[in-house]
This record gives C-alpha cells, structure tokens and sequence, in this order.
C-alpha cells in the first residue's frame, strides 16, 4: 500500500480496519487535491481559482435516511421521536462491508479538530473517496498544526463513500433508498453512503458533540456567531439554511466566531468548525463582499454551482442543478474572522424565521418564557434544495433550529439555553428574514438592508431604547419606529393589500405554532406554555 503526506505512522488506517488498500493520501492540503481532484474527473477548476463539482442527485442532505445504532449509551438517552433506529447488527455488518469496499481502493484521509475550545474538541479522523471531499472536510473543520499530526490519535471515524450502495435488509436502512447515514456514539463511528452531497460529513461531526456536550454542561447550537471588535459583546444567530444565519453573522463591523455550529460553555462561546458553507444561489459581490471574496479564490469548493463551459465563469444566479448551491471555504479568508474561533459569552441572540406567511414583523423582542417557546418551535421555511426533493418554500417547525441534529430530547437543549440566557441577562430577539406584503408568491423577500438594519440595532443597544407595542397575534414586543425604516415594514399588516386575508393568514400561523408545540407542553413549566401565540388575541 502506497502511503504519502503526513500522518502518525503507529496509528494508521490498518487501525480502523482498512487494509488491503491501494494508496492513503494523508492530510494534503490544497494544491495537491486539487490535482488528484482533476486527475480523477472529479471536479473542475472555475474562474476565480475555486474548485467546483456536481454532487449528482443528491444536491441536500438526506435526514430520513441517518440512523443511530441502538445499545446500551443509546436506549435512554437519545430522543427516538426524531432518529431513526439502527441494531447492533445491521451496524455492523455495515461497517464490514464498508471495510470490504474499500480493499484495492484509493482513499484519502484529514485528520482534524471539531470545537475551537480545546476542552470540549472531539479529533475526527475522516476518510473520503472523493479528492473533493477531503478538501471539503478539511476546509469546513479546524486543522491542526502540521507538527501535531505525528502524534494525533482520533476520537471520532469517518467514513465517506459515494460508490458504496446500502442494502435495507442487511444494513437496516429504507428499502428503496441508495443512501444512508449511520451514526455510532459508543464507538464514535459515521458511516455515509450513496450520496456525493458533501455537508452529510459536516453535520455528523456537529451531531456528534451534540450528543457529548450536553453532558458536559455545553449547549451546542445550530447557530453562526460573532463579537464586537473589542471582544465585549457576542452575538449568537439562529436559523435553519436559508435564513440569513451566514450573511448576517459576516458583518464588516464585527468580528466572525463562526457561520453553522457553536457551542456555549462555561467559558463562552466558540466554534465547532474552522470553515463556512455558504450558500450561493443569486449571492453577489455588492450584497456580501466578503462572502463573495471567499468563495471566488484558490482553496473554496463550489457545490453544484453552474458555470460558463468556455470562460468557467459562474453563474451563481442558476439554479439549473439545485437552489441549494455552495461555497465551502476556511474562516481565515473572511479578513474579519477570529483566529481563536473563541469569545465571551453573548449579550444578544438572534432567532432567524424565515416566515413563508408574511405576517411576522421583521423584528421583535421576547421574553425568556418566549425565548424558550420560540426556541423549542424553531419556526422557519425550508427552501428549496435543501433537503433532497424539495421545491419552493413550505414552512417547518425544526425544534431547537436544527431538529435533524439533535440526539437527545429537545427539552434537554431548551433548558440549557435557558439556564445560560438567565445566567448571562441575555436579549433575545425574533427576526424575520422571510416575506412580507404578503404570502410567499405574493408579497416578497424582506430587504436584507432592512434586516441587517435592525440587527445592527439590536447588537448595539440602540433598538432597546425604542417604543415598542405587543404584537396582538403573538405577544412579542415589536418596535413602532426605527430611524432610516419604513414604519409599514414594522407593522406587517400594512403591508398587505389585502387586510382580511393579513388577519385570516396570522391566525392560521398562531394555530399551527399552538399544534406543533402541543408535544413540548408537558415537559415546559406554566411560564413558557403562557408564551404561546393567542388566536383569541388576535380576535380582539
């Protein structure tokens, strides 16, 4: 077996069961990958220096198609509600046919951090199939020194193989599927199959210390981050895909923590990757400079993203492969980044919905009891290409922002953010990304200067000396006027047409926020349940 780039020779792929292998491409950073890359036909070279690739038809995740392995760590402590089950058995004969799989095979290995807080990181050890994909992981998680890698011994595996096709039967997963996602926390073994759509690597590590932190006094979050240059004020952005987390959280003015996944500790906050996934779809260089800068440079890989054959030149407003088009790149080319993916604990959080109803006002200010409500609901739209099959937008209730990531009961995660929101005297505000003047396909997208605007207000104190009124569909404080916005956009039915249909489409939104949240009502106190949206208010 071939054998090249850096690694600790005495703790090899023979370690995890990987013999017979063709050749092992250690932690090669970009150059060289790019080069196996093009060798193998897997990707292209576009203007600008990125490297882009087609992930086939699988252009999302595949969230019906993850398991977790059910044992003794498992049984009790994992919420079953939300993961789909895997035996002992069908786990592991999974693993041994992966193992045959790859005898005679090239693979290629990263070894990298997940969690900038070195108390909390998990070592994630991640073979891949696909050159593209080992840039990919290795741009999205944090990247040791390269003197650490004699030593590095992995906490966690990951196996990653597109050509790999599951059996149902023998492996556990959907009868009919050609993908799956296996996830097992005893051993600390991922298993991703039969999909080219390279964020199912990220997000396995993110599930995974959602599953160890909690323990540990952590809240891993579905949320971008950033501070004020000074260090003092901490912002924390959650929202699923779609919703603006990335380019709110890249603001020039403040100072980038992270674009995904950040863990709240007892230290602060800090990032679990070393990367941001953007997407890309109709993005430009005068609405997120920064953003654009970074995906159009030597080192970034394009996801499905569509480009002139002859100039290669992309065309970031086609949505011919998927909507759910993508940049991957490391933090360190966003100038403003934080080089210690660290910081003090937040004085605001952001909840980013992206309300398909637009009747939301595009900024509002809660409670903790309505923190909590909103949090446990985790109301948004999923957009397009999300999620493999997807088209146009539908609204989604995602517990906690990040439903398909959460292993153990969602309550587990509210009461956490609760205790530290309390702990920190933290403003937590609801914002609107999504539509207004009317229903999606009728009214249209919020200007993001709007609610950059108002962030901006919310992060620097300036909002909280406004004049609100309370909301009479939801309850929240919502302010009356905002120097430099249109005070139509502060009060959603003004800008309906329409204003019954306005009334009847905020009451049927405030009685499928009741609906959804009727499977939390027994395990949140008196407080929170009061928190919920009144139909009978909006009858006043």
């Amino acid at each position: 077996m071939k054998e090249t780039g850096l690694r600790n020779a005495a703790y090899g792929a023979d370690k995890f069961g990987l013999k017979d292998l063709k050749e092992v491409h250690w932690n090669l950073v970009e150059a060289p990958l790019y080069e196996h890359a093009i060798r193998n036909g897997e990707a292209t070279i576009v203007a600008g220096g990125a490297l882009c690739a087609e992930t086939g038809h699988h252009t999302g995740r595949s969230p019906k198609d993850k398991h977790t392995k059910v044992d003794a760590l498992t049984e009790n402590t994992v919420w079953w509600d939300g993961n789909r089950k895997q035996s002992q058995e069908h786990f592991d004969n999974m693993l041994a046919d992966f193992q045959a799989h790859v005898k005679g095979k090239t693979l290629y290995a990263q070894d990298l951090y997940g969690g900038a807080d070195p108390q909390y990181r998990i070592k994630a050890r991640v073979f891949t199939e696909y050159a593209w994909h080992s840039l990919f992981i290795r741009q999205l998680l944090i990247r040791p020194e390269r003197a650490e890698l004699a030593s590095y011994v992995p906490d966690m595996t990951i196996i990653d193989l597109p050509s790999f096709k599951p059996d149902a039967k023998r492996h556990g997963g959907r009868e009919g599927s050609d993908t799956q996602v296996a996830i097992d926390f005893t051993r600390k073994i991922v298993l991703i199959c039969g999909s080219s759509y390279a964020g199912e690597m990220k997000k396995s590590v993110f599930t995974t210390l959602n599953f160890y932190l909690p323990a540990q006094g952590v809240m891993p979050m579905h949320c971008s981050a950033n501070v004020s240059k000074d260090g003092k004020e901490s912002a924390l952005f959650f929202g699923l895909s779609g919703t603006g987390k990335t380019t709110l959280s890249a603001d020039p003015n403040r100072v980038l923590i992270g674009d995904d996944e950040t863990g709240w500790s007892p230290n602060g906050i800090f990032n679990f990757e070393g990367g941001c996934y953007a997407k890309t779809i109709k993005f430009s260089k005068e609405a997120e400079p920064m953003i654009w800068d970074a995906t159009n440079r030597f080192g970034a890989v394009l996801e499905n993203v569509v480009f002139d054959p002859e100039t290669r030149v992309p065309d970031y407003d086609s949505d011919k492969l998927t909507e759910n088009t993508r940049s991957a790149y490391p933090l360190d080319y966003i100038p403003n980044a934080s080089r210690s993916g660290m910081a003090s604990h937040p004085k605001n959080i952001i909840f980013l919905a992206a309300d398909a109803y637009g009747v939301m006002p595009p900024i509002a200010k809660l409670t903790p009891a309505q923190a909590m409500y909103h949090f446990l609901s985790g109301y948004t739209a999923k957009v397009a290409g999300t999620e493999k099959g997807l088209v146009g937008v539908e609204p989604e209730f995602s517990t906690c922002f990040g439903a398909p990531f959460l292993p153990r009961p969602p309550a587990e995660y509210g009461n956490l953010l609760r205790d530290y929101i309390a702990k920190h005297n933290v403003d937590v505000w609801l914002v609107n990304s999504g539509w207004t003047g009317g229903i999606y396909g009728v009214g249209h997208r919020m200007p993001i200067k709007v609610t950059r605007a108002l962030v901006t207000g919310a992060l620097d104190g300036s909002l909280k000396n406004a004049q609100f009124r309370t909301d009479k569909y939801f309850g929240f404080a919502v302010p009356t006027a905002v120097p430099g916005i249109d005070t139509k956009i502060l009060n959603p039915d003004q800008t309906w047409a329409d204003k019954k249909a306005f009334d009847e489409t905020a009451r049927k939104l405030v009685g499928l926020f009741q609906k959804n949240f009727a499977k939390y009502e027994k395990t949140v106190d008196a407080e929170v349940r009061a928190a919920a949206p009144e139909v009978r208010m909006a009858a006043e």
